[in-house]
């Protein structure tokens, strides 16, 4: 029977995917999918919090598009 010998490569980690993440212009967008950089340092089962914090954003800005706009105070000028 023969040992088997020790293994020198390190133990695969989280690793970034490398995705490219372009600016909208809009900051409550941009916020967002800069959150998504959270996912690239933490194991698979830990991704699920960070995309639905992101889903969850995302749909708040969207659902805030179809809002109307907030009123404003009459313009009293003679």
């Amino acid at each position: 029977m023969t040992d088997k010998e020790p293994t020198t490569e390190p133990a695969a980690g989280p690793a970034p995917l490398g995705v490219a993440r372009n600016p909208t212009g809009r900051d409550e967008i941009d916020a967002q999918l800069a959150r998504l950089a959270d996912a690239d340092h933490l194991p698979a089962d830990g991704h699920v919090e960070v995309y639905e914090d992101v889903h969850r954003g995302l749909r708040d800005a969207l659902t805030a598009l179809d809002a109307p706009p907030a009123s404003r105070p009459y313009d009293i000028r003679s």
